[in-house]
């Protein structure tokens, strides 16, 4: 008896109630925020770095699924690779067997990093690092886990145990017994190193929290003390893997690092079918399976399916014979630098900054008196209001998706997908300087805005 289920129907019938649908049965302040920063379009369908609402306008994405759309939306090679898998009916997740995919995607991605040689597939970002976390303390017989303030590793308990933002943290405990230190700071690490009872330290080669890259040298060092007290370097390549700071891994622009544990996610998945794993030496892999008894110890339901590999292996076969790499460093390094020009000309403009396709704006206290009268008022209300102000208009007047790097920060964080080229450029830096002629010139309508942001965060004290 064939289903009489039509997804096509369905969508056209109650498409329309999309936002009423969310609250009333999901997160009910995502429309409420939506709503409030008039960000709740009706985004219809998508392709490449490119999406359209049901009004037929064109959207520049420059925010990528927070990175999750590496490849820009719906890459044929990685759609058909689905079709193919589908259509050919594998006996999946049967559990009880080894199929090829798996061990094929295994292979391609260490091949990026020959000095490991294991993989474990998990489901997410936050599910590679939960997996990480346990390996290093079943590895090194130890308990805690060194991290870095303004981290950002994921919400799932342990991932959220090395969570370097308070508000995330906050209503959760108790968490795991975890330490923070400052990125960079080599004397924290060897204080904390120096305990005993550290297994690893994980830490974002760059951080997406304001976009700060780990100090030169820094990891390399970190390394080296790690190695002499007999704990893990941990590297979170969740966002920043895949390309996307021109280099398959970002750890990659300092020569002589090796992690003993990399994370990735996000990009692996095509922006299709979910999909997360923990690269490894064969070492810690053999601590956490050590006998036949503990071969399920760690494991994931959904682990390794046919889709999300057949995925994971078109992703990154579109990578390797579309020179994407390359293309997120040399896209990169121009709009960082059309961007980086730009700092002399407006005051309220503080740093550009990055790495390939991962770029911060930093905005900072103005010299004029006009102008800094205004950006004092919007601090006192809430720290990060001007670069909600820049990124409204960015999108209500030009049409191009970004976001706020983090809470309280006045940056914005660049992540598009990692196959743009000169035309989303010059679309974006000429979008970007009118926003910026505005404030400057002080636009009734974007410091009208402005006031609307400081009541709305006075009033949530």
């Amino acid at each position: 008896m064939s289903s009489e289920f039509d997804l096509a129907r369905l969508l056209a019938e109650r498409g329309h109630e999309r936002y009423a649908l969310h609250a009333r049965h999901l997160n009910h302040q995502l429309p409420r925020m939506l709503h409030t920063i008039g960000f709740d379009k009706v985004y219809e369908r998508g392709e490449g770095a490119h999406f359209w609402d049901d009004e037929g306008n064109d959207y520049l994405d420059m925010l990528a699924g927070f990175g999750v759309m590496g490849l820009g939306r719906h890459h044929p090679v990685v759609r058909k690779a689905l079709h193919d898998v589908l259509d050919a009916s594998p006996a999946d997740l049967t559990r009880f067997d080894c199929p090829p995919l798996p061990g094929l995607l295994a292979e391609k991605l260490l091949a990026h990093s020959p000095h490991l040689d294991r993989v474990f597939f998990g489901n997410s970002g936050t599910e590679a690092v939960e997996t990480a976390l346990k390996f290093a303390r079943c590895a090194t017989g130890r308990p805690r886990i060194l991290y870095c303030t303004h981290a950002f590793h994921g919400l799932t308990t342990g991932s959220l145990s090395v969570n370097g933002e308070a508000g995330f943290r906050d209503g959760f405990a108790p968490l795991l017994p975890d330490t923070a230190i400052e990125l960079g700071d080599l004397e924290a690490l060897e204080r904390e190193l120096a305990r005993g009872d550290v297994a690893g330290f994980v830490v974002e080669p760059i951080q997406g929290k304001g976009v700060h890259a780990a100090p030169p040298g820094f990891l390399a060092a970190a390394q080296e003390l790690l190695r002499g007290h007999g704990a893990l370097l941990i590297a979170d390549e969740v966002q920043t893997g895949l390309g996307r700071t021109g280099d398959f891994y970002a750890y990659q622009h300092e020569d002589g690092v090796e992690p003993d544990l990399v994370c990735v996610a996000k990009a692996l998945s095509g922006g299709y079918v979910p999909v997360g794993a923990t690269l490894g030496r064969d070492w810690i892999f053999k601590k956490v399976y050590s006998s036949m008894d503990r071969v399920l110890v760690h494991s994931a339901s959904f682990g390794s399916n046919a889709q999300a590999m057949a995925a994971g292996l078109a992703v990154l076969s579109v990578i390797e014979e579309e020179q994407v790499v390359a293309n997120a460093r040399a896209t990169g390094e121009l709009l960082k630098g059309r961007l980086a020009a730009l700092v002399d000309r407006y005051e309220l403009l503080r740093e550009v900054r990055g790495r390939g396709l991962m770029i911060g704006i930093e905005f900072g206290r103005p010299s004029s008196l006009r102008l800094r009268s205004r950006w004092t008022v919007l601090q006192a209300a809430r720290k990060g209001l001007f670069a909600q102000m820049v990124v409204v208009p960015l999108l209500q007047r030009h049409r191009i998706l970004t976001q706020v790097s983090g809470d309280h920060l006045e940056v914005i964080k660049l992540i598009p997908p990692l196959v743009i080229g000169e035309s989303e450029v010059d679309r974006f830096v000429a979008a970007f300087t009118a926003v910026m002629d505005d404030a400057h010139g002080g636009s009734g309508l974007m410091w009208d805005f402005g006031k609307t942001l400081v009541k709305q965060a006075v009033a949530q004290r």
